[in-house]
């Protein structure tokens, strides 16, 4: 059986990372990234990034760190609201932009990994999100096309996994991550726990195994983005 499981998040990025190539990162704000192997890619130095994700995490965590250091030319996101740098980058012309509706962004991700190049979707329609995009007419509305995403490298967060590389997302982390496992032409899965195969129940499988290449576990830093206490 291949050998999946690598002993650290550097070495599980070893001989798969390089200058411009395009990385879809699963999570949402804090929840559910892969907080351990972006550091690993912010510590290999690669730069010119193009980052496909629901956002970019916060200034000091998550993908903030790559803006931190000007590593991400590119950034393919739905929300970016929790980010300073994020905004002052994109402001001052530092950062590249595809702004993509949330279900849209998890659509073509979810496209690409199943192969599918281009969809038609109302979502977006009328706005500057379809200017330049072709339109389609489907009995008597109007449609916009958007394309399938395919990601040199997918980095994902998963709670459980086995050695094969079948993984189990918990509760909200599993927001982007199983769309982003698929549409990597290489994934690389970050794990709390690691388990035997056949120690899996089947049914509970959210992403198989035959969409993992490597995984890490790592011991979880569960930030959390915004706490709201009682006065």
């Amino acid at each position: 059986m291949l050998n999946k499981v690598f002993q650290s998040p550097a070495s599980a990025l070893q001989g798969i990372v390089r200058d411009g190539m395009t990385v879809a990162v699963g999570g949402f704000g804090l929840c559910g990234i892969p907080e351990q192997l972006i550091v690993a890619l912010r510590d290999s130095g690669v730069r010119g990034l193009t980052a496909v994700s629901n956002n970019a995490g916060v200034d000091d965590w998550g993908l903030g760190l790559l803006l931190q250091t000007r590593q991400i030319r590119k950034m393919v996101s739905s929300y970016v609201g929790e980010n300073a740098e994020f905004e002052r980058q994109f402001m001052s012309g530092e950062l590249e932009l595809e702004f993509c509706p949330q279900g849209t962004l998890a659509e073509r991700l979810r496209a690409g990994g199943a192969g599918i190049p281009g969809f038609f979707t109302k979502t977006g329609v009328g706005t500057v999100i379809a200017e330049g995009k072709p339109h389609m007419d489907f009995d008597g509305e109007s449609f916009v096309l958007e394309r399938g995403i395919r990601a040199d490298l997918a980095l994902v967060k998963a709670w459980k996994a086995d050695r094969t590389g079948n993984l189990i997302f918990r509760r909200t982390a599993r927001n982007f991550n199983p769309m982003a496992a698929t549409a990597g032409a290489v994934t690389v899965a970050e794990v709390e726990e690691l388990v035997e195969p056949g120690q899996l129940d089947p049914d509970h499988v959210h992403t198989p195994g035959i969409f993992v290449d490597r995984i890490v576990v790592t011991v979880p830093v569960k930030r959390i983005e915004q706490r709201t206490v009682r006065g």
